[in-house]
């Protein structure tokens, strides 16, 4: 088994909220589970930011649910999604 890259899409409670900050608590949460490849912040409209992280993972059953999992229970993050996993 190889590594697969992740691209997750993460977007906030409020969007009054301090996005870097998000981030930051973001990466750091999943730094212990993965390797962390890229992180952005694009624009989503009327204000509202999203943060695309992209992470390196075992190609493993369950890994991505457990960053997912991993990801939600940060304070501030709404709603996670995979938008996008390929083979590395």
């Amino acid at each position: 088994m190889g590594d697969v890259a992740v691209l997750l899409k993460i977007l906030p409670t409020d969007v009054e909220l301090n996005i870097e900050s998000l981030k930051d608590a973001v990466v750091d949460k999943v730094k212990p589970i993965c390797e962390v490849n890229k992180v952005e912040i694009n624009e989503v409209g009327f204000g509202l930011k999203a943060i695309k992280l992209q992470v390196i993972v075992p190609d493993e059953e369950g890994k991505i649910d457990q960053i997912e999992e991993a990801l939600a229970s940060v304070e501030g993050v709404g709603q996670v999604d995979t938008e996008e996993v390929t083979l590395v």
